[in-house]
């Protein structure tokens, strides 16, 4: 079974998909469940890396997640697309060969696995899970439905001669804000198409959702509660599902940074949310901006700071986030992805990618209307339609299919964004810092003394600390270095068993031309007493660069 860019999987698609895979291709997978959702659904892993050469765990690992936002679900085509690729490629192309023997990949394709299904089978939209939140039950005022029985859940406008809206001249299905001084002409209002609960006759308020829960809001890194972050749930990893995804972070500790898909905006973010750079360890900065250009360079997508260019003013700030939660508490490099855009696609240039929303000319709307004419066919937009409502009477319902043009590509744009975030995903995994063993020398002083002396190298671009916010929140463990001795065999000078210091990779060398040595290599002696023949182990262990074994023989 290929991966089908056809069209996006619902939940037991997803599964059948990922244990095909994982029959398929059994030296390759292991497809575990790492909890059950809010509606007990299980939330699947697929644990890429060749298992006959170590461990998983014994090798440097790369997170990769999506569709943490129930409508997002670009995010977990991608995410099966990377599996895809992976699978297939491997003993094909050298690179990905490399990247499954030497390496570990987490893929996560779908964390909202209630929301998904819902919003995939049904006209509703919703941010991320099925459970009633903030409130129980729904609150007064006018929820979403689907009230003229297209399949679609649209905008409404109604004639008022207080509405902030009119019909734009450049193009009728084009609404454009009226001036603050205009009279005279005809006007709308426009709401969300739907049902008003306990309506009164008179005043007209959309009602919060019922589903109001955002897993993006519910990780602990400055968490706030719903008064201050909507959606931030009851307290951090408040919801199942994203403390299935802590759990297992806190087990598996050879994660060294991550991608998180998300929709929409055709953009690369980097923590912090809250922060300026300038609360970032210069070094690891740096290696932002490095890993920010080489995305840039495979996807097109810019690479921007959350605080410095995606807040819509200067309060605003976004709390209890997975990407910042991710540097801060763990140290990994990782990205927020936010996939397709159809307002780029269409050539308009947005100089902010925030503001454009709010403030933007009736051209950019009519350059978008013409690209969907032209590429879509005029799917993506609903003509507006009389329709007798049975409260409001007399409206007009139409607008933007916002769920499969906007919020998600049109599956014909698929093949080619999947490919570009493939590109950029391999080339982050292979940016783990990976232990080896660079020489290994026995020297014989006579008397059945030998003398051991084992060279250890980070070969990863990485530090084995993967960054300087690890050393500083004590997020790794140091190398511990292993000999074992055979029966017969005594150890007259150096340990057993000792930590290392941790070791550099080709990342501090990347942007400063300063004299650095050999930082990332080291080496052990030893001395034991022992006969020819013996043989001896030595093993490194790194939490976050793998682990490595050498047998020496004695002779």
């Amino acid at each position: 079974m290929s991966f089908d860019f056809s069209h996006y999987y619902t939940y037991t698609e997803l599964v059948d998909y990922l244990n095909q895979m994982a029959s398929r291709y059994p030296q390759l997978v292991q497809l575990k469940t790492i909890g059950q959702s809010y509606a007990g659904r299980d939330i699947w892993l697929m644990i890429l890396t060749n298992q006959n050469t170590r461990n998983y765990l014994e090798k440097p690992g790369y997170w990769i997640d999506a569709n943490t936002h129930a409508g997002e679900v670009t995010g977990s085509a991608v995410a099966c697309y990377i599996i895809d690729q992976l699978l297939n490629q491997y003993g094909n192309d050298a690179t990905i060969s490399h990247l499954l023997d030497n390496y570990t990949v987490y893929v996560l394709p779908r964390l909202a696995v209630d929301g998904a299904e819902k919003y995939l089978t049904s006209p509703y939209r919703l941010r991320s899970s099925i459970r009633p939140y903030p409130y129980p039950h729904e609150q007064d005022g006018l929820h979403r439905e689907d009230v003229n029985g297209d399949g679609l859940i649209l905008e409404m406008r109604i004639k008022d001669d207080c509405g902030a809206w009119k019909v734009s001249e450049l193009d009728p299905r084009i609404m454009v804000h009226r001036e603050p001084e205009e009279f005279g002409g005809t006007y709308y209002n426009i709401i969300p198409e739907g049902l008003i609960h306990n309506f009164d006759g008179y005043d007209v308020k959309v009602a919060p959702p019922l589903e109001g829960m955002d897993f993006n809001r519910n990780y602990p890194h400055l968490w706030a509660p719903e008064a201050e972050q909507k959606g931030a749930g009851d307290f951090p990893f408040s919801e199942p599902e994203t403390r299935a995804e802590a759990e297992f972070w806190q087990q598996n500790r050879n994660i060294n940074g991550f991608i998180s898909y998300h929709t929409y905006g055709s953009v690369i973010l980097r923590p912090y949310s809250n922060h300026s750079d300038e609360e970032f360890p210069v070094e690891d900065l740096d290696i932002y901006k490095i890993l920010g250009n080489k995305g840039k360079e495979l996807t097109g997508y810019d690479c921007i700071s959350i605080y410095h260019d995606f807040r819509n003013h200067s309060q605003d700030f976004t709390y209890g986030v997975m990407d910042d939660y991710g540097y801060d508490h763990f140290g990994w490099f990782g990205f927020t992805i936010e996939l397709w855009d159809i307002i780029t696609e269409s050539g308009v240039i947005k100089e902010n990618y925030r503001l454009w929303d709010g403030c933007h000319p009736p051209e950019d709307d009519l350059k978008i209307l013409q690209w969907n004419d032209q590429n879509l066919g005029g799917k993506g937009f609903i003509n507006w339609q009389p329709f007798e409502h049975p409260q409001l009477g007399e409206v007009e319902i139409g607008g933007w299919n916002y769920k499969t043009c906007w919020q998600n590509a049109p599956a014909e744009y698929l093949p080619q964004l999947c490919q570009k975030q493939y590109n950029f995903a391999v080339s982050q995994a292979l940016l783990c810092p990976r232990l080896a063993i660079a020489s290994t020398n026995i020297t014989y002083q006579g008397g059945d003394i030998y003398h051991l002396v084992v060279q250890v190298e980070n070969q990863g671009f990485l530090p084995t600390y993967t960054s300087k916010k690890a050393l500083q929140r004590k997020a790794v463990r140091p190398i511990e270095a292993i000999l074992s001795l055979p029966d017969g065999v005594t150890l007259i000078s150096g340990q057993l068993e000792q930590e290392i210091e941790h070791l550099e990779g080709r990342s501090n060398k990347a942007l400063r031309w300063l004299a650095k040595g050999t930082d990332y290599r080291c080496h052990l002696e030893w001395v034991v007493k022992g006969y020819s023949g013996a043989e001896i182990e030595v093993k490194f262990c790194s939490e976050r660069a793998g682990t490595v074994s050498s047998y020496l023989i004695l002779k």
